[in-house]
This record gives structure tokens, C-alpha cells and sequence, in this order.
């Protein structure tokens, strides 16, 4: 049965399963034909699992023909950031200093994954060790954007998106520590979902910063990014998912920092997606998050120091073996100071009592993912608006305070600019599962989903 795999969903994949429309096996050899058409030239996998895949479809398809149906990601074909453990692949976090690797165990979320049914068809590219936006730092080359070669796929879990926009899985699992779903998410057109802090398990997971790093799905629509986040938390017949209703559903904007400056498109398809919400009868407020101007510092503090401390061994017996970036920016990390970690924690409990204040009684915050579309790779700067701008410092600004603060946070598509690359919508909120039936809204106002 011929099935094109960058042209479905979770849902109705499994709605023609059950139907005996189409098998697991159908799919997963058409999602492994397109790792094998492109994977290479869009840099989107570290290592292929075909057999492995073949065989656990067939599995999936024998044992829902017998009666026994796992739930809504049963024979489904998902790709894995090769952060992730695996049971008897490497680990290579994109890196030469994990040579040699071989995984004992599951992550505790692949282990969630399979017992969901789900087929694993390999591991994803991504920034070295994770330490990056652009996913151009890493010992098996970049991961490219399907919608222009030349840019950036965003990072670090770039392979991850890449291997979703590209047909290559109907979904897949990233992680995130300063904005390293969204980022890739919004630059490939996709949906991308940090979890609440602390809800889904990082056992298993190679660490950047073990009081910011979160795990989490990229998928081609809120519904799905659902399926997956309850299998991640061991819940394989969750509740369908159900939009929140429009006329009840307030939103807030942060302006200040967050929407100034953006990219002149970025910001039209951004004010043109709370124009639908309005005209849906959602309320839309603007609203500010105090000490926004601190964010940065406090992140850089907190993340580089978490990371110099887990690769201080491997730095000091094998340091060529880092890509030169994130070696530099790990080296930074061991110069600072235990009284400048010390302020940065209560910069951080200062900026969750922000957002939270900034949220109220609101749904969630609205705001950019991405303040640019996709730069192209190798840039070192990018203009937003009138100023010049680090790319680093860019494609931070708008994800990395809620990684500080813990808050859920999902990127939903909002249009295309001139050059047809992706522009995403951010919303933040207190609760995951609240905040997705708002997203799911959210989505279908804007037409999608």
C-alpha cells in the first residue's frame, strides 16, 4: 500500500490501521525509503535501526491482528536524538569524545516508547553534545533545512525536526535546555513541546544542565505532540485530546524584550496569528515579564556552569576531540564562580515569580518562537530589525527564560515568509495538558490541524 509518510499523522495513521487500511510495515519501509532518498544531503540521522524497524512493524501488525493493541502509538514510526539511550547503540551525542559508546539500558522514555508499540527507525542528528542552536557543530556534519538546503534546521535537536518536515518519522523525541525543541521546531515548520519541568524522565539522557534540560516530542500537529508527551509519561490510552473553547481562551503578550526587535516578516505572520485569534473571540492582552533584561546572563550562568562541571574529566583528558565552539563555550564555563551560580539561582527564582506574574489568570503567554526565520549555516550575526545581533544570542532570546522557570511551553506553525520558511507561534503556561487543549485551539483558528 503506497503512503506518503511527510503527509500524515499519528492519528490518522492509526485510524487506517484499525481499519486495515494500511500496516505498520507499509509505513515504516516508506518513512526508511526516505531516510535512505535523503537522509544524507539533509544530515537528519547518526545511525539507521531499518532492521530493527522492519521487524518490530511486523511485530506491530502481528499482534494487532491478534487482539492486542498497544494505543494510539502502536506501529507508529518515531526517530530518536541520539541523546537518548537506546539498548545496544551508541550514544553518540554527535560527538568524537563518545567514541566507543555502546548503551547498557533504554532511557527510561525510549523504554516508555516501546511499550507504546512505537517502531524506532534510528537516532537523530544534533549539536554536539547539545551545547547549540544551529546543529552545525557536530562530528557527523550539519542538519540541514528541507526547505532550503543552505539554512540552518535550527538545533540542537535539528535532526530530530529535520527527520518530522522531511517524512522520515511521523514524529520524534528531542530535548530541550534552552530552547532546543522549539528552535528546530519553528525553523522547520513543525510542532515542538517542552513539557512542565520535571514531568517526563531525562534518565538515560546525556545531561547539558540537569536543572534545565527537559525531554519532549516534535510532531506534525498538537494532537500528535499529545499522544506522544502521554506515552512519555506511561500513559498508553490517554484521553483524546480536546480543544479549549475560543471565546473563553485570554492570552497574553509579553511585548517588551520578547517582541522587539523580531524580523520584519517574523513579526507580520506573528501580529497576523493574534488577529485570527481575535477574530476567533479569543482575548489577547499585552502584558510584560519583569527582569526580562537579566534572562540571558542568568541562563549563561546556570547552563555553561552545569556543562563545564559533566565534561570536566573528558576536557581534561581529551579536549581536541570537541568541535572548537563548544569546546570554547565549555572552557568558559570552568572560569566562573560559585558566588556568581549562587546569584543566578535567585535570578531565576525571580524570573519564575515573573512569568508567573506575567500569566495571571491568562491561558498562556503568546510570543515568537524564533525572532528570525532560519539563518543561513555559518552566519556568526544576523539582523533583527536595526541591530546586529550574535546568532546564538537570537535564537535564545525567545525560549531560553522557560527552560529557567520550568513553565510548559509548545510552538505551533504561523505561516510562511517570502521565502517560504517557517515562522512559529510559542505558548507558555502553567500546566502541559491545559496548555496543549489551548494550543490545539490555537492551531485550528490559524487553519492547521
Amino acid at each position: 500500500m503506497r503512503v506518503d509518510p511527510a503527509a500524515i499523522t499519528i492519528e490518522e495513521f492509526g485510524r487506517r490501521l484499525r481499519a486495515g487500511e494500511i500496516t505498520a510495515a507499509d509505513l515504516t519501509e516508506a518513512c526508511l525509503d526516505r531516510i535512505e532518498r535523503d537522509a544524507a544531503r539533509l544530515g537528519a540521522f547518526i545511525l539507521v535501526a531499518a532492521g530493527e524497524a522492519r521487524e518490530r512493524a511486523r511485530l506491530a501488525d502481528h499482534e494487532l491482528a491478534s487482539g492486542l493493541d498497544r494505543g494510539p502509538l502502536h506501529g507508529v514510526p518515531l526517530s530518536i536524538k541520539d541523546l537518548i539511550d537506546m539498548a545496544g547503540l551508541p550514544t553518540t551525542a554527535a560527538s568524537r569524545v563518545r567514541e566507543g559508546h555502546r548503551a547498557r539500558r533504554d532511557a527510561a522514555v525510549v523504554a516508555h516508547l516501546r511499550r507504546a508499540g512505537a517502531v524506532l527507525v534510528g537516532k537523530t542528528n544534533l549539536h554536539e553534545f547539545a551545547f547549540g542552536i544551529t546543529n552545525e557543530d557536530s562530528a557527523f556534519g550539519p542538519a540541514r533545512n528541507p526547505r532550503d538546503l543552505r539554512r540552518t534546521a535550527g538545533g540542537s535537536s535539528g535532526g530530530s525536526a529535520v527527520s518530522v518536515a522531511a517524512g522520515m518519522a511521523l514524529a520524534s523525541l528531542g530535548t530541550d535546555t534552552g530552547g532546543s525543541i522549539r528552535i528546530p521546531a519553528a525553523a522547520c515548520g513543525i510542532v515542538g513541546l517542552k513539557p512542565a519541568l520535571g514531568e517526563v524522565s531525562t534518565d538515560g539522557v546525556v545531561p547539558l544542565s540537569p536543572l534545565l534540560d527537559h525531554v519532549g516530542p516534535l510532531a506534525r500537529s498538537v494532537a500528535d505532540a499529545w499522544l506522544v508527551y502521554r506515552a512519555l509519561l506511561g500513559d498508553h490510552a490517554p484521553r483524546p485530546l480536546t480543544a479549549a473553547p475560543l471565546a473563553a481562551v485570554r492570552l497574553a503578550v509579553p511585548r517588551p524584550y520578547f517582541c522587539d526587535p523580531l524580523d520584519d516578516e517574523v513579526q507580520d505572520r506573528f501580529e497576523q496569528a493574534l488577529a485570527r485569534f481575535r477574530a476567533a473571540g479569543v482575548g489577547v492582552a499585552d502584558t510584560e515579564i519583569a527582569h526580562s533584561k537579566e534572562i540571558a546572563a542568568v541562563y549563561t550562568v546556570l547552563g555553561t556552569s552545569d556543562a563545564a562541571a559533566y565534561h570536566g574529566p573528558a576536557l581534561d583528558r581529551m579536549p581536541e576531540r570537541y568541535s572548537p565552539a563548544v569546546r570554547l563555550r565549555l572552557e568558559v564555563g570552568r572560569y566562573l564562580l560559585a558566588e556568581d551560580y549562587a546569584r543566578a539561582l535567585n535570578g531565576r527564582r525571580a524570573l519564575r515569580r515573573a512569568v508567573d506574574a506575567a500569566l495571571g489568570d491568562f491561558d498562556a503567554l503568546a510570543l515568537p518562537t524564533l525572532p528570525i526565520p532560519a539563518p543561513v549555516l555559518g552566519a556568526p550575526s544576523v539582523q533583527v530589525g536595526r541591530s546586529t545581533q550574535p546568532i546564538r544570542d537570537a535564537m535564545l532570546r525567545e525560549t531560553q527564560l522557560f527552560n529557567l522557570t520550568g513553565h510548559a511551553a509548545v510552538t505551533i506553525p504561523c505561516g510562511l515568509t517570502r521565502d517560504a520558511l517557517p515562522c512559529g507561534l510559542q505558548l507558555v503556561g502553567h500546566d502541559t495538558g491545559r496548555l496543549l487543549e489551548v494550543a490545539l485551539a490555537c492551531e485550528r483558528a490559524l487553519g492547521r490541524g
